[in-house]
């Protein structure tokens, strides 16, 4: 997968890097590792290293829509989707030419030790263990008396959608 993100940034920041002296990326935190990673390596290969910033999603896609041209970045990174109010912000600040590619999605796993029954958790209950806002259940049963009395124990571990050149990648 790093392979075809070097070779998708690459290939679409031919023009923009010869616009400027470094290519600029910006956006989510959690992709950061990985987009920090990605430009060492274009780095490696030959290449000007990206200079990549951790602004957070919503604060790359602000930062991202708010032009065209050297003063702004070429790519934002992003662990969700562009929403239709920031393409909308891209539209009216001149930035009209969107492109977002998947490079990895997220996917929800469960484990448990295999002497304990099997749970079809419905996806209201898996909302409710997992939400950012709202009464935070410590264990399964404080969701549904019906499921077991055990601990939640949530994991993230993320690959994301990274934004480019004046696109989403």
């Amino acid at each position: 997968m790093r392979t075809i993100l070097t070779i998708i940034m690459c290939v679409m920041i031919t023009g923009t890097a010869m616009a400027r002296s470094s290519i600029s990326v910006v956006g989510s935190s959690t992709v950061y590792p990985f987009a920090t990673t990605v430009a060492e390596r274009m780095s490696n290969e030959g290449f000007r290293a990206p200079v990549v910033e951790s602004t957070g999603t919503g604060g790359g896609m602000k930062i991202f829509c708010s032009g065209f041209g050297t003063n702004t970045p070429d790519f934002t990174n992003a662990s969700r989707a562009i929403k239709q109010k920031e393409i909308e912000l891209c539209h009216k600040n001149g930035v009209t030419e969107i492109n977002e590619i998947i490079v990895g999605l997220d996917g929800i796993a469960f484990v448990q030790n295999g002497n304990q029954p099997i749970h079809n958790f419905t996806k209201e209950q898996l909302w409710l263990a997992m939400a950012e806002l709202g009464p935070k259940p410590k264990k399964w049963s404080d969701i549904d008396p019906s499921l077991p009395d055990y601990e939640i124990s949530i994991w993230f571990h993320h690959q994301q959608v990274v934004q480019g050149t004046h696109g989403i990648v």
